[in-house]
């Protein structure tokens, strides 16, 4: 790349954060407050090794750490809003009517027992039960990106009940126990609330083992294509009668000539085939949509399965369930990017309200990275395939 080149790169670059902060002003008020958010974000997007106090103020010049610190702590704003300009920012550029939401949480560890949350429970980030915090987020993505768009802290039932240790970290009166679940329900619901353009919506089977999630989603006729676990109890209705079963049990019994090959999206090595095949739950649904029980297979493992509930529009093809099924790790990415390059897992705030406010300014950070690649990916597909050479006539 030539220096004019990258220089103008740079500006662009410098003008869209411009851009951002002014639409962020709002929700800061106070200019000290604004100035020291950006410096945040800027410091979130530099190539510092961690996004703590100290070294965020020492990539803004600051000698000491008192205002990063005063930002996630003690000055006056709130960080929903700043989530609620977030969630409009990726939704601005990102936003299709085939893009899907997808939810998931991620675990940050700790090694002491101070920081709001903090307990021995179970972190897909290690892959154990490990003294951490586990927070609950809702990503969107579209052919264009994905991005982070919503967050909440799961505080366990321990600290729920314990009056004293709230008040120490800020827990609002307000906040009750809530499963993840319940939490998933609660961020799914405000996203399609703001009008957020949904095709699907994905998660694991935590959240796809839960009858209340499945049923808010129904009621809105949301479609979702929702893990399961292998030995979900199943209750079918049939011609010899009431029929109690699982997911594993149902796919045993699928002839060969039921599984079809589809792709699930492209990993790192290509186009991810599988074997693919799906049931149909006789159960009451309301008029233009389906259930399913969808079913992926290995084709290299054949006993290597995953299942899925399934709530479409009648007539929704099985290519396009193995397709959106195969958007679930968008949200996986997003974790990796915001934990390695932006700080996710850097927050050294203890209370509920710096939890949440360090969170989302990372969110920010995330968001305007996303709006750069969208802006690529665009522009690529605006360019023009170059002609070929005419033949050579002898």
């Amino acid at each position: 790349m030539s220096v004019a080149v990258w220089s103008g790169s740079l500006l662009a670059w410098e003008g869209e954060l411009s851009a951002l902060k002014a639409r962020l002003a709002s929700v800061f008020g106070r200019s000290e407050v604004r100035a020291s958010a950006g410096a945040f974000i800027d410091g979130v997007l530099s190539g510092i090794s961690r996004k703590t106090g100290w070294q965020l103020s020492e990539q803004a010049a600051l000698s000491r750490p008192y205002r990063m610190q005063s930002l996630l702590g003690r000055t006056c704003w709130d960080a929903d809003a700043l989530r609620d300009v977030t969630r409009d920012e990726v939704v601005a550029c990102l936003g299709d009517p085939s893009g899907v939401l997808v939810v998931d949480e991620t675990g940050f560890l700790k090694k002491g027992t101070h920081s709001v949350g903090v307990a021995r429970q179970y972190s897909g980030t290690a892959g154990r039960v490990e003294n951490c915090q586990v927070g609950v987020f809702l990503a969107y993505a579209s052919h264009l990106g994905q991005a982070l768009i919503d967050r909440r802290l799961y505080l366990p039932e321990a600290w729920v009940s314990d009056t004293s240790r709230r008040r120490r970290v800020q827990v609002p009166e307000t906040v009750p126990f809530a499963t993840k679940p319940q939490i998933a329900c609660e961020l799914i619901s405000a996203a399609l609330d703001a009008g957020v353009p949904c095709a699907w919506v994905l998660a694991d089977a935590l959240y796809g083992s839960d009858s209340r999630l499945r049923r808010m989603l129904e009621a809105r006729h949301q479609p979702y294509v929702l893990a399961m676990r292998s030995n979900q109890h199943l209750r079918l209705l049939t011609a010899e009668g009431l029929l109690q079963t699982d997911p594993a049990e149902l796919a045993d019994a699928l002839l060969t000539d039921a599984w079809t090959s589809h792709a699930a999206g492209e990993g790192s090595k290509g186009i991810r085939l599988y074997d693919w095949a799906r049931i149909a739950l006789p159960w009451t649904v309301d008029e233009g949509f389906e259930r399913w029980v969808l079913i992926r297979r290995s084709r290299q493992d054949p006993e290597a399965r995953a299942y899925y509930f399934v709530f479409a529009p009648a007539g929704t093809g099985l290519a396009e369930l193995a397709g959106a099924a195969g958007l679930r790790w968008t949200i996986e990415e997003c974790f990796q990017r915001s934990k390695e390059e932006l700080g996710l897992d850097h927050c050294e705030a203890r209370s509920w309200h710096g939890w949440h406010r360090h969170m989302t300014l990372c969110m920010v950070a995330a968001a305007f990275l996303a709006r750069l690649s969208a802006q690529l990916r665009q522009a690529a597909g605006r360019k023009g395939n170059e002609r070929s050479p005419q033949p050579l006539v002898a």
